[in-house]
């Protein structure tokens, strides 16, 4: 069965998006079967992957709310070379119109259900609130990828936020937990970023990656050309940093792997 990991952080502007392109197209690159879904209203993750938010014709909203099958509402045509669930605007209303309906929390759960399996890994790129959207992403996730900037208000939001993992996990989803903690915008000159990785290693151990996002301006840029960077620049050391962060994912999943066989 494919593993389902929602990316998320309820502070915005993280490097949420950036990584989910990023690390679907590094993963597909190395020849795994990945499927994105975009959560986020703002629909940035869409536009990352080359497809018009503005244009397409199916989106989350369909999927969730008027129940339309997987099969006509995924993108196979990427500039990722991963599957799409688009977002747009229409996510917003599809929030509202959650609200009318029963075990609401678990649509996308059941969404994904039938093709879970046809998948190596299916992200879900999560807007930056906690709403009914998150709400379905972490049921429907079996875990969750925290991005974050070395700094101290993103400290704190951390602390928030696995405050709500753990009451999410609680009540829609026992099993959801911290698929690992990623350090995104990092530069290395900074004192402050140096301390505060520091103590998210000593609070969270190997939870938090080895692998460091670096601020880098072609990750910037690629969004604005609709391909992740690896497309745009594969010499670039963003995308260089989200193919060692896929490789450290792969072994990962391996290992956890192994463990449960023995």
């Amino acid at each position: 069965m494919g593993k389902v990991i929602a990316v998320a952080n309820q502070k915005g502007g993280v490097g949420k998006t950036t990584t989910c392109v990023n690390l679907a197209a590094s993963l597909a690159a190395t020849k795994r079967k990945v499927l994105l879904i975009d959560l986020d209203p703002q629909g940035n993750a869409t536009m990352g992957s080359g497809i018009d938010k503005y244009s397409v014709d199916n989106t989350a909203y369909e999927l969730l709310v008027d129940e339309k099958s997987f099969d006509e509402v995924v993108y196979k045509d990427t500039n990722g070379k991963y599957d799409l669930i688009a977002g747009n605007g229409d996510v917003t209303a599809a929030e509202i119109k959650l609200m009318e309906f029963f075990a609401r929390e678990i649509r996308l759960r059941n969404a994904l259900a039938p093709v879970k399996g046809d998948y190596d890994f299916i992200f879900i790129d999560c807007p930056p609130s906690l709403n009914m959207l998150t709400v379905n992403a972490m049921s429907a996730a079996d875990s969750v990828l925290v991005p974050m900037q070395c700094e101290y208000y993103a400290l704190e939001g951390l602390t928030a936020l696995m405050d709500t993992i753990s009451k999410l996990g609680a009540m829609v989803n026992p099993g959801l937990h911290i698929e690992g903690i990623l350090r995104t915008m990092y530069d290395p000159r900074n004192r402050l970023s140096n301390d505060v990785s520091d103590q998210l290693k000593q609070h969270f151990g190997e939870k938090v990656y080895r692998t460091v996002i670096p601020r880098n301006v072609r990750l910037a840029e690629a969004p604005s050309f609709g391909a992740p960077a690896m497309y745009y620049d594969k010499s670039s050391a963003g995308a260089k940093a989200y193919l060692a962060l896929a490789g450290e994912i792969i072994r990962r999943a391996e290992q956890h792997e192994q463990v449960e066989q023995a």
